[in-house]
């Protein structure tokens, strides 16, 4: 075989939203893009704010000497700079720029902190429904993932986190606003995850960093804010991106910043610096990140998002599914009539539905829905959601 076995088992694990992905190229082919239902993609399509054109028109405009050379691996200074002071706001507590890295998207971000606090077999708690490439991150760099499920509605269910710490476990992952649910955490349950982290270091003698990932902080509803992490628990560090707020998923920009008393801070610092170096990454793209520091008072017009929301609520709410309204980022996340969620997507996709099925994400018996689609593909799709679930409830 050509390819590591441990590949192999991967692609087969990570397959349901690429089988949903080319199940609906098959289907736009045979029927015509305007009859797909297609919800299978986490890939934001709301406009970049104005303002981002004219700052990269600018920017790209500039021929000063250097201006696309090599960086400190950290990013600019000026970069981090303005991002620190945006995050002393949001977090409630004051970023020092040299407590930050510009990153490749938060997905390199994530990697740059396993390397860099990772050693073979320590565990990191991830929390079911998850965002499946999670697993994958951790394995990179010699870990274990533990999963841990959230209660009924998807909230944190601290007594089996607090089962599932051992003196392996070196870090839990935050996704709030979440991926695939929508949920978002409160303060209060954050701020006792925290003091549950810090009882169980002392117990152990290990110090269990709290790692929030939070690419979608401003996609969110009903004038509902995003809690502080670095308020909740000092040994904890921030992974975000730009990709959803300012709809630039490929351009791979993002950042990381750790709590300013985190322990061991200098020593942590060096070690991000060199993993996000010697994984390859080196610095994040230059031109992104001289675009993103003029950014920080900008972002999608997020009534776009609340607008399709509403709109998929009711017709998901007509056709007879049972589900908890999103809080913030762009999916619904329904139970599925029928116990098997594979097979239910396979009726929805008789109707010419894609979705991806929630055993992809840790909790079968539901599917992911994604909003981030032209309004006319949601409401075009009230019919054939019904004809579904009437098919479901047949079986």
């Amino acid at each position: 075989m050509s390819i590591s076995l441990k590949m192999k088992g991967f692609a087969e694990k990570s397959s349901w939203i690429r089988k949903m992905f080319e199940e609906g190229a098959r289907l736009k082919a045979e029927f015509g893009e305007e009859n797909v239902f297609d919800f299978s993609l986490g890939n934001p399509d709301a406009p970049p704010p104005a303002k981002f054109y004219d700052v990269i028109e600018k920017r790209a405009a500039d021929k000063t000497p250097g201006v696309h050379s090599y960086m400190p691996n950290s990013g600019y200074p000026f970069v981090r700079k303005a991002i620190a002071g945006k995050m002393s706001t949001e977090q409630q507590v004051t970023v020092d720029p040299n407590d930050m890295l510009m990153t490749c998207g938060a997905a390199g971000g994530l990697n740059v902190v396993m390397k860099a606090l990772l050693n073979p077999g320590e565990e990191v708690i991830i929390l079911a429904p998850f965002f499946v490439e999670y697993n994958f991150y951790v394995d990179n760099h010699g870990g274990v993932t533990k999963i841990v499920e959230t209660d009924e509605e998807f909230n944190l269910d601290l007594q089996a986190i607090e089962e599932a710490i051992t003196a392996k476990t070196k870090a839990i992952i935050i996704n709030s606003p979440n991926n695939p649910t929508g949920q978002v955490y409160s303060q209060n349950a954050l701020e006792e995850l925290g003091g549950l982290l810090e009882t169980a270091g002392r117990k152990f003698g290990t110090t269990i960093y709290m790692l929030s990932d939070e690419p979608y902080r401003k996609i969110i509803f009903d004038g509902l804010s995003v809690p502080s992490i670095f308020a909740a628990y000092k040994n904890s560090i921030i992974v975000s991106s730009y990709s959803k707020d300012l709809s630039l998923p490929g351009e791979r920009i993002g950042y990381l910043a750790v709590h300013p008393e985190i322990e061991e801070k200098a020593l942590l610092i060096g070690a991000l610096n060199l993993a996000n170096r010697i994984l390859g990454f080196v610095n994040a793209p230059a031109l992104m990140q001289q675009v993103v520091a003029e950014l920080q008072d900008a972002s999608v017009d997020n009534s776009i998002y609340a607008r399709r929301r509403e709109m998929f609520c009711k017709i998901l709410e007509d056709a007879g599914f049972e589900f908890l309204p999103p809080k913030g980022a762009f999916y619904i996340f329904p139970k599925t009539p029928i116990e098997d969620d594979a097979q239910f997507c396979a009726i929805l996709q008789e109707e010419k539905i894609l979705a991806v099925p929630g055993r992809g994400f840790g909790r079968p018996g539901h599917i992911r829905l994604a909003f981030c689609v032209p309004d006319e593909v949601i409401k075009n799709s009230a019919d054939a959601f019904k004809r579904a679930m009437a098919k479901a409830q047949a079986l």
